[in-house]
C-alpha cells in the first residue's frame, strides 16, 4: 500500500510534464546532448544531486549507504529516427483520447519517467535497506558503447536492476542475448563464360543453409531455442566475374543455455566461411522467479515471461528485471503513443512493489 499518495499524484504529473518535455526535444542515439539536459534541470530543480557521463545522467538517493545493497532503475532517453509512416508531427507532445502521442512516448520515454518518479518517492526516505540508484542512459537503441555501459564502472555494486522497457508492467524475467557474425566465404575470381575460378557465392548459400536448419541442444525454459537469421549478404562486382568473396552477416538471438563464445566455436566448426564476431558484449540476461523483486510482482497479478528483444539488461553483470508501462508492440511504430494511465499504472507498481523489498 503506498504510504503517500499525494506525493504520487504530484510525481505522476511531473513525469508526464517530463516526458512531454522529452518527446519535443531531438534525442535520437549519439545525439541526446539536449534531452541529457533537460533531465539534469529535473534533478536540480528538486535538489537532487546528480553526475552526467556524456549523455548519461545518473543520480543515488540522499541516504545512499555504501554498507547497503543496491538496487538500479534505468531506462533510456535515446530514440529511434521516426519512419516515414507518421502521419502525426513525431516531436509534438499530444495528448488525444486519453494517449499522449510522440517519438519515444512509448519506447521508453513512458518507462524512463516512470521510474524518475519512482527514485524521486523513495529519494528523502531514511528507512530504506537499499540504496536506490537511477541512471538514465544514451545509446540504447544502437547499443552503443557510450551508453549505460560506461555508467557501469562509476556506479556502486548493483545488487538487482529494474530495466525499463514497455512490458504492459509485466515481469521480464529473461532476455535474450544477441550475437552478430560477420561471416566471409572465400573463392578465386574467373570468367563467367569459361569454367574457371571458385564461386564464393556458392560456398556461403551452402554455409547459410546450415544457419538456417541448424538447430542448438539445450532449449531455454524462459526464452526458448536460440534462433539465427542471415541478415544480409554482399557479393559480385560484374555479371561476367566469378566472384571471390561473398559477405553475409548472421543475426544470433542467444538464451542463458550457452555463452556467445561457445556458440561462436559451434558456428566455425560447422561452416566453411571465415567468421569474425562483431561484438560479444550483448549477452542474455535473467532473474530467478524467486528474487523477491519477482515475487513481490507475481504478488501483485504480474505476469512472467521471456523477452526475445535486446535492451541495456546485457550490459549488466546482475540480476535485472525488465518491466515498463506501454505496451512492445508500438515500439518505432508510426504515430507512436502511450497511455496516461499506463505511466499512472506504472509509477504506482512499481512503487509498491520496490516497497515490498527494499523497506
Amino acid at each position: 500500500m503506498i504510504q503517500n499518495s499525494d506525493l504520487v499524484a504530484t510525481l505522476t504529473k511531473d513525469a508526464i510534464e517530463l516526458l512531454k518535455d522529452l518527446i519535443q526535444t531531438e534525442s535520437f542515439s549519439k545525439q541526446e546532448d539536449e534531452t541529457a539536459a533537460i533531465l539534469e534541470e529535473f534533478f536540480r530543480e528538486r535538489n537532487i544531486p546528480y553526475r552526467r557521463k556524456k549523455n548519461n545522467i545518473w543520480a543515488k538517493n540522499k541516504h545512499f549507504d555504501a554498507s547497503k545493497p543496491t538496487v538500479l532503475l534505468n531506462s533510456h532517453h535515446d530514440t529511434v529516427k521516426p519512419n516515414p509512416s507518421w502521419t502525426l508531427n513525431p516531436l509534438n507532445p499530444l495528448v488525444k483520447d486519453g494517449k499522449l502521442f510522440g517519438l519515444g512516448s512509448n519506447d521508453a520515454g513512458g518507462c524512463l519517467v516512470s521510474l524518475i518518479a519512482t527514485f524521486c518517492y523513495f529519494y528523502y526516505r531514511n528507512d530504506l535497506k537499499y540504496n536506490v540508484v537511477m541512471a538514465a542512459s544514451a545509446e540504447e537503441e544502437i547499443s552503443g558503447r557510450d551508453g549505460l555501459e560506461i555508467l557501469v564502472p562509476d556506479m556502486p555494486e548493483i545488487e538487482f536492476a529494474i530495466v525499463g522497457e514497455p512490458t504492459q508492467m509485466h515481469l521480464a524475467v529473461a532476455e535474450k542475448g544477441l550475437l552478430v557474425l560477420d561471416c566471409i566465404a572465400h573463392g578465386k575470381s574467373g570468367h563467367a563464360a569459361r569454367d574457371e575460378g571458385e564461386n564464393a557465392l556458392y560456398k556461403a548459400v551452402k554455409d547459410i543453409a546450415w544457419f538456417q536448419t541448424y538447430k542448438f541442444a539445450k532449449v531455454s525454459e524462459n526464452l526458448g531455442p536460440i534462433k539465427m537469421s542471415v541478415t544480409m549478404i554482399n557479393a559480385g562486382s560484374q555479371h561476367n566475374v566469378v566472384p571471390d568473396t561473398c559477405k553475409f552477416t548472421v543475426d544470433i538471438r542467444v538464451t542463458e543455455q550457452y555463452t556467445l563464445e561457445e556458440i561462436t566455436d559451434v558456428v566455425k566448426k560447422n561452416i566453411e566461411s571465415e567468421v569474425v564476431p562483431r561484438s560479444i558484449r550483448l549477452r542474455p540476461s535473467s532473474i530467478p522467479k524467486d528474487h523477491p523483486i519477482v515475487k513481490a510482482g507475481i504478488s501483485m497479478g504480474r505476469n512472467t515471461y521471456g523477452s526475445p528483444t535486446t535492451s541495456d539488461q546485457a550490459l549488466l553483470d546482475c540480476p535485472s528485471l525488465k518491466m515498463g508501462p506501454g505496451d512492445s508492440a508500438r515500439s518505432h511504430t508510426a504515430d507512436e503513443y502511450i497511455y496516461l494511465n499506463e505511466i499512472e499504472e506504472g509509477i504506482q507498481l512499481y512503487i509498491t512493489m520496490l516497497e515490498k523489498v527494499i523497506i
